[in-house]
């Protein structure tokens, strides 16, 4: 008995499983589904403005880096974790940026398939009527003197701005008549504006700069910007490495400040001198009235007035007679009545000292309080007005080593309180001086008060795809306001033959999208629709003339 083997199924042999790459294909297809529908764009645009709360409450490392700190250590528990969640860094952490690249693809591919329909609408022809217009929301019937030809005639003139066609079938003609298209167009441009809107904030961040600077008004040495050290603060792009900044100088003349006999400011301006371009070679000063909200535009950079202050200057007069004068911005503590807070260190001429150590022990630094319009009670230094009327300072002076050679970075407006806790640095004397005052120290170096003069804040902004912005901004509203006023409506009207001359008119309209005023709407085309038939051919052919 000869037995055979049973062969092998070679077609399930050589087939590969399918049902595995089926399922992924189709788990992807759901997943492009779903983050490409109008709901899930909506959702991510509401998760972004959610996402960009903790930038408005928070302080952020790319404004204020010290503010930061100051959080930090004030909240020792809760300020960590937030460091980690990046939440002071929010608008370029991980999150921030998932949710608003996902919010971008979710767009385009919500809106392309969109725009290809709506082009396909617009050169379709208008549905055939349904069989039953008195299915219909609106519907009407009648029966007016005439023809079927001098009622087609009749009410085709009457449907103009309306995209219609004419269909006939034996002795019935149907009209279907629709318009109202902007409307989805209005919705196309807003959303599309919405995604260049996105694409040209993603472009600013990467190709603008924003630096700060304090700049001293009348006769000081003003500055250039030359590289990000030119600025107290600087802020750039990814793309910006600070090597092609544009290039102009800015020297502050004046600064003027107009308040109200309560002490609120109702105005600031400036007087400056720029250079830029081809004055930088010839040495020409460009005058500008620089205001709030009036910014300085050249070479595609703005420069805003952002702030102001002032600016103590004091002499000190060493022992063996040499002087040193420095000028330097103090922070206003109090904005409204600009009380300031700020610090000096003053190093000793070159050879007044044998050597560095000797010379370091005999720095002298001031700290302390400045007042424009002062305000003595008892010892106590307040100022009862924000513009300089009677300047005085309220300052310790201390002699010893300043730490300006340590190496580490000190604040401009305090001293180093490690180099005080050391004795390293010593108080010296602590007084009250006004404008022309002055102090003598034991070792018989004097400090003289000069006075104050304003400072401004100047920024520097750069950003190409301002004008972008504002464009697909204006287009955004521009389509919004496209989309709520135009509406969708669809009519149909059916003309037959009727008994003794006469025709019947079957008319049937549908709100496509706004059913509100539609009832209005089509009462008062059906009027003038039946009044045109009745009126006949010759009547509506004037009435046309006319309007």
């Amino acid at each position: 008995m000869v037995t055979s083997k049973p062969r092998a199924d070679t077609n399930s042999r050589n087939t590969p499983p399918t049902r595995p790459i089926s399922r992924l294909l189709a788990l992807i297809r759901n997943t492009w589904r779903t983050l490409t529908s109008m709901g899930t764009a909506l959702v991510l645009l509401f998760l972004l403005a959610l996402a960009a709360i903790p930038g408005a409450l928070l302080p952020q490392r790319s404004l204020n880096e010290s503010k930061v700190a100051e959080y930090i250590a004030e909240h020792p528990t809760l300020g960590p974790w937030l460091d980690r969640m990046q939440a002071f860094d929010v608008f370029s952490s991980f999150w921030f940026t998932a949710i608003y690249v996902l919010l971008f693809i979710s767009l385009v591919g919500c809106l392309t398939p969109r725009l290809f329909e709506h082009v396909r609408s617009l050169r379709a022809t208008p549905v055939a009527a349904p069989r039953n217009l008195g299915r219909l929301p609106k519907h009407h019937i009648a029966e007016v003197p005439g023809d079927v030809a001098s009622a087609t005639a009749a009410v085709d003139a009457q449907l103009r701005g309306w995209r219609r066609t004419t269909r006939t079938d034996g002795d019935m003609t149907e009209i279907s008549a629709e318009k109202g298209y902007l409307r989805e167009f209005g919705n196309i441009v807003f959303h599309f504006s919405l995604l260049g809107l996105l694409v040209a904030i993603a472009a600013g961040k990467l190709f603008s700069y924003e630096g700060n600077v304090i700049v001293i008004a009348n006769g000081g040495p003003g500055f250039c910007t030359a590289s990000p050290a030119a600025f107290d603060s600087f802020r750039a792009g990814n793309t910006v490495d600070g090597t092609s900044l544009y290039p102009m100088c800015i020297r502050v003349d004046d600064f003027t400040a107009t308040y109200l006999e309560n002490g609120q400011a109702v105005g600031f301006e400036s007087n400056i001198d720029y250079q830029a371009g081809d004055d930088l070679t010839t040495g020409t000063w460009r005058p500008y009235l620089l205001k709030v909200n009036e910014p300085l535009r050249v070479g595609g950079d703005r420069v805003y007035l952002q702030g102001h202050g002032y600016a103590p200057t004091f002499t000190v007069t060493f022992p063996d007679g040499q002087t040193r004068t420095q000028t330097l911005q103090w922070r206003p503590e109090d904005q409204f009545t600009f009380l300031s807070s700020g610090a000096m260190r003053f190093d000793p001429p070159a050879g007044s000292y044998p050597d560095a150590d000797e010379r370091r022990k005999n720095q002298i630094a001031i700290q302390g309080l400045f007042a424009p319009t002062a305000q003595l009670d008892g010892t106590l230094l307040s100022s009862r007005f924000p513009e300089m009327h009677d300047p005085a300072v309220a300052v310790d002076i201390y002699k010893g080593d300043t730490g300006l050679d340590t190496g580490r970075p000190q604040s401009v407006f305090s001293l180093d309180e490690r180099m005080i806790g050391q004795g390293r640095l010593t108080k010296m004397a602590r007084v009250n001086l006004q404008a022309g005052e002055d102090t003598r120290l034991e070792d018989g170096t004097v400090v003289r008060f000069d006075g104050a003069v304003p400072f401004v804040n100047l920024q520097v902004s750069h950003d190409p795809a301002q004008v972008w912005v504002l464009v697909f901004a204006m287009t955004m509203m521009g389509g919004l306001i496209v989309s709520l006023i135009v509406r969708r409506r669809r009519v149909w009207v059916r003309l037959t033959p009727g008994p003794a001359g006469t025709v019947n008119v079957e008319l049937g309209g549908l709100a496509r999208t706004d059913n509100s005023g539609w009832g209005d709407e089509f009462e008062h085309l059906t009027g003038r629709i039946l009044e045109a038939v009745e009126s006949g051919p010759a009547r509506q052919e004037k009435k046309a003339d006319l309007s």
